[in-house]
């Protein structure tokens, strides 16, 4: 069994890593955090980009909540004010990579995603704590 850390490898990316506002023609989308995600075709969507205006609008916390439960598996990413406090929330409500603002270390970044081995509380990928491996 492959652990949870290997099944969910988050990614921190580095600013030049920003999707530019494509249209679903080229498999990528960024959303706003007002965007109405039920309303989405997903088929061809490979990547979403979902935006933090402020690091305390949590809006888009619930769009990619939403979209997994949806069943998209592609990359969803944060963009905008993101702060290394939120990654690991970021992870577990459906993110897979997140874009941090200017100023925030993505070293240290890591090292808080790495501290962390497991949750007892569920998260968006609904396995239970005792089918991890250790």
């Amino acid at each position: 069994m492959t652990s949870q850390k290997e099944e969910s490898a988050f990614r921190i990316l580095t600013e030049a890593s920003v999707i530019p506002d494509h249209s679903a023609e080229d498999g990528q989308l960024h959303l706003s955090n007002d965007a109405d995600v039920h309303a989405l075709a997903l088929e061809g969507i490979t990547c979403i980009a979902l935006d933090f205006p402020k690091f305390t609008d949590g809006r888009a916390f619930s769009q990619a909540h939403l979209l997994r439960r949806r069943g998209f598996a592609g990359d969803i990413r944060a963009t905008g004010d993101v702060l290394i406090d939120q990654l690991l929330q970021m992870q577990r409500s459906g993110f897979s990579s997140a874009v941090l603002r200017e100023g925030q270390d993505a070293a240290h970044g890591a090292r808080l995603l790495a501290h962390y081995s497991g949750f007892y509380q569920g998260d968006v990928q609904n396995l239970p704590h005792f089918a991890r491996a250790a």
